[in-house]
């Protein structure tokens, strides 16, 4: 055996030997996936498209890693789609589209040419099936600033305006134009953070484009602006960056595509968030939001995607991992489980129904009414999924404790607080790494309603969702993995918890 194949075989056994890297989560196969944003997903020629962020350490660049997939579970590995070129910098972030003759088209943040070709800003690679060359576009189709990278000033009405040139949308199409978004946070850093900056540039908005041919772009308008309809909408100090723009579906599969558009995106400062609306003369509406982060921003960069299902599919990067991970643990980059969405009076979510396949070794535990927290026996504490259908009385505090010592002194609580219409993952006590804290996301369970929970273990992920319509992912790390394997059900009184199913889960990683 050759000395590389050596060194590639203890890295993977390395890998293996890790007790917080991921089972069944995507997680970035080699390299330093900081900041390892989803991007480009897509799903064409029956193969679900995936790229990752990375930092090429070799070029000091950022580069696209590629995979497929046939199930969500298992990945291809592809040549990356993106690198750098002609010794610049490679890229960001950007978004996926396929057209009717089957090409796909990455558009990317590029950084600017060091032999002065162009100052960075939107550009786009094409590639046919099976996507594996992924051939530039020139010229780029939306020159920025030379002096502000991620900005462009651009001339209307007699006035010069500051366009956001970073971050673009995927591409969709309408009426035989080519629409494109382009995220604010250069504009906002540069025009929009002083309280006397004008109002228009200030917290979260995109700018339109819009092209004939995919090759020449025109400035159409501000795509959006924040409606401050409710006391959670996006205030100034919010951008929009990682904006993905898709129709939802009536249905979490199967079903009709349905006149309202999703904005997924990220505030910098505070995380994952959602716009739902629908657009109207080249202008989106937004009537609803919300979030998917509400403590910090650990659950960031959504990149979503429609199969050929209709399945409305979105991944997040997350954030929550050790300080120093790549250089202390040789990987970095994970993300949660594809996530679903469908809008029936309201956003639902839930896991892809692709995770059932890999449960195994089920058990039932018939607990009935428990008035205290309550052991239960589960296999594998480290990897493992439970669902419950809880009828809950008064205003009791009822859930689950995962990744319990057995001293008692580490666990990770996930909680439904009726009384105050929360969602709740405490990772306060679940060891010193990552970002600990107690994420309380709202969640109102009506008069009579039961409550569902699907909650799923894999080493340092934990993942919840309630009754298909709020999910909280988060990353835990017990000082002692090996003996953080205890589950409890938890109550502040009684409560039937009726029967609870649990499965081991397989993991997908190679390693």
């Amino acid at each position: 055996m050759s000395i590389q194949a050596n060194y590639t075989r203890k890295y993977r056994e390395k890998m293996l030997a890790d007790s917080y890297r991921p089972g069944y989560h995507f997680t970035a196969p080699d390299g330093n996936a900081h900041p390892g944003d989803p991007n480009g997903a897509f799903f064409a020629d029956g193969r679900y498209h995936l790229m990752y962020l990375y930092y090429h350490d070799e070029t000091d660049s950022y580069h696209w890693g590629h995979m497929s997939s046939l199930d969500l579970l298992h990945w291809r590995h592809h040549p990356d789609a993106l690198t750098d070129r002609e010794g610049d910098r490679g890229c960001f972030s950007g978004g996926a589209f396929v057209d009717e003759d089957g090409t796909a088209y990455l558009t990317f943040w590029k950084f600017a040419s060091v032999n002065g070709k162009d100052n960075g800003g939107i550009a786009i690679a094409k590639s046919p099936p099976p996507y594996d060359v992924w051939e530039r576009m020139e010229p780029i189709a939306i020159e920025g600033s030379k002096e502000r990278w991620g900005t462009m000033d651009l001339e209307i009405g007699g006035q010069i305006e500051h366009i956001s040139c970073a971050d673009p949308s995927n591409i969709w199409k309408t009426d035989g134009w080519y629409y494109m978004q382009t995220g604010n946070l250069v504009v906002l850093n540069n025009f929009g953070r002083e309280e006397n900056s004008e109002e228009k540039y200030r917290g979260d908005w995109t700018d339109l484009f819009r092209s004939r041919d995919l090759l020449h772009w025109e400035y159409v308008h501000r795509f959006y602006k924040n409606p401050h309809l409710a006391i959670d909408y996006p205030d100034a100090t919010e951008d929009d960056m990682c904006p993905t723009i898709l129709p939802l579906p009536d249905m979490p599969s199967g079903g009709k595509l349905t006149d309202k558009w999703l904005q997924t995106f990220i505030a910098h400062n505070k995380g994952g968030q959602y716009y739902i609306g629908t657009i109207e003369n080249e202008t989106y509406i937004p009537t609803e939001h919300g979030r998917f982060s509400w403590k910090d921003n650990t659950c960031f960069a959504p990149e979503a995607m429609l199969d050929n299902q209709n399945r409305h599919i979105c991944w997040f990067w997350l954030r929550d991992n050790i300080q120093n991970e790549y250089q202390d643990r040789e990987w970095s980059g994970v993300y949660s489980f594809p996530r679903v969405f469908w809008y029936d009076n309201g956003l639902k979510m839930a896991p892809a129904k692709e995770l059932d396949k890999l449960q195994y070794n089920g058990q039932t535990f018939t607990l009935g009414v428990i008035a205290e927290n309550t052991p239960i026996s589960v296999k594998n504490g480290a990897s493992f999924r439970l669902q419950a259908v809880i009828r809950t009385q008064n205003d009791n505090i009822v859930g689950f404790r995962v990744r319990a010592n057995t001293a008692g002194t580490e666990f990770t609580d996930i909680l439904v607080d009726k009384h105050n219409g929360k969602l709740i993952m405490d990772t306060t006590n679940s060891g010193k790494e990552g970002c600990p804290c107690r994420e309380e996301a709202p969640f109102v369970l009506k008069d009579g309603e039961e409550l569902v929970l699907d909650l799923f273990v894999d080493r340092s992920v934990i993942e919840v969702y309630a009754n298909n319509r709020q999910a909280i992912c988060r990353r835990g790390y017990p000082t002692d993995p090996a003996d953080a394997v205890h589950v409890y059900a938890v109550t502040n009184g009684s409560v039937d918890f009726g029967t609870v199913e649990v499965w081991e889960m397989m993991e997908t990683n190679m390693y």
